[in-house]
């Protein structure tokens, strides 16, 4: 008898050990899983610096490059980096990253999240529609979009600046710089994109600020990254007899074309001299740690809103690189000076008043300005002066 009490009471010990322990392990997995499906940001609330973690999709190999439209947002990064003391482990690189292939793009967006990244930064416009999506999938990370002009209420925001501010400056320069009277453009897009169509239209009127009797030479390659399009291009502009290029496109395979037929040019996205210092007057430039250092504050601070981001010359989001001092045409540095006083002081905003297409129309108002809306949706047309090169 004593026996079977003891039996039993081994078996009773036995079984609650068993039942404490199966309570403890699925306690445990309840609570890595809440601890795992807990968001990282909310949106209206504060998130530690130490938590945030960022992923950034790149058209190229950003890291390695030296100059062009992803180094140029791998500057900005780096210089929030340094702003906000953001170590790089809590940044997640993704590079040459196809923009025209929504899969690959979706699946280096996936595996940022999946290493924890509670803020995207997708760089190109291609980009927008994958983020559109993502962003409603994953509503506890934000994604800002570069370029684009899609976003939602409550995680997904877009960003961009008035470049054709700085373009017509640089236009200024092209135009004093000509002695043919040609200048040739290497565009990503035609006429249908209105980010490349704004800034051809903004550097045809710097041009004939100073230069009426000149002329700007278009060529699409109809791809945002196309290395060899993009010289291919080049040189169709260098046989139009064009003595300065400037470009709307990634590379600096515009510069160093320019530099190898011995004429002129102006860069785009960075400073282009070292790839071209023999042919590089300036370069238009974008300062995108400006906007980075305001988008992973304002996430830290917990005022992150999805209200779209325009900057232009006076935020200093945009502007131009130092002038190749032995290459700039006279009285330039003087008339650039004065075109960015206009701007700043708002005196003047480059699409102003009436305006005429080179196809015989006519847009905008006496005594008024295009909007930015109008001037990042709607531009679909090229200024009197502009001629495409097929």
């Amino acid at each position: 008898m004593k026996k079977t009490f003891e039996s039993y009471s081994l078996l009773i010990f036995f079984t609650l050990a068993c039942l404490a322990a199966f309570i403890i392990v699925c306690a445990g997995a309840y609570l890595l899983s809440r601890s795992e499906r807990e968001p990282e940001w909310r949106p209206g609330t504060p998130l530690a610096k130490e938590r945030v973690k960022i992923g950034v999709i790149y058209t190229s190999d950003a890291v390695n490059e030296k100059s062009g439209y992803s180094y140029a947002h791998e500057v900005g990064v780096r210089f929030m980096q340094r702003e906000l003391g953001i170590g790089d482990e809590l940044v997640i690189r993704k590079v040459s990253i196809d923009d025209n292939n929504p899969h690959a793009t979706a699946h280096a967006i996936r595996e940022c999240i999946a290493a924890g990244a509670n803020i995207i930064i997708a760089t190109s416009w291609n980009y927008m529609e994958t983020c559109e999506k993502l962003a409603g999938e994953y509503p506890h990370v934000v994604f800002a979009h570069g370029s684009g002009y899609k976003r939602n209420d409550t995680n997904f925001t877009n960003y961009f600046g008035r470049i054709y501010q700085a373009r017509y400056l640089s236009g200024i320069v092209a135009g004093l710089k000509t002695a043919t009277g040609k200048i040739g453009y290497v565009a990503a897009m035609g006429r249908d994109n209105s980010e490349v169509t704004g800034g051809i239209n903004a550097f045809a009127l710097g041009v004939e600020s100073v230069n009426p009797q000149a002329r700007v030479y278009v060529r699409a390659t109809h791809r945002w990254f196309d290395p060899q399009g993009e010289i291919e291009a080049a040189k169709a502009l260098l046989a139009e007899e064009c003595d300065v290029l400037t470009q709307h496109c990634d590379t600096s395979g515009p510069q160093i074309a320019a530099q190898e037929a011995g004429v002129w040019s102006i860069g785009y996205n960075s400073d282009m001299r070292e790839e071209a210092p023999e042919a590089v007057l300036t370069s238009t430039v974008w300062n995108w740690g400006v906007y980075y250092s305001r988008l992973v504050r304002s996430v830290i601070d917990g005022t992150f809103t999805t209200e779209p981001y325009f900057g232009g010359l006076n935020e200093g989001v945009v502007g131009l690189a130092p002038f190749n001092e032995g290459l700039l045409p006279a009285g330039a540095a003087e008339a650039v000076a004065d075109g960015r006083r206009r701007i700043e002081s708002g005196e003047f905003d480059v699409f102003d008043g009436v305006m005429e297409t080179n196809d015989g129309l006519t847009i905008g108002e006496e005594g008024a300005r295009l909007t930015d809306a109008e001037i990042w949706t709607s531009l679909n047309w090229y200024y009197r002066n502009v001629v495409e090169v097929r």
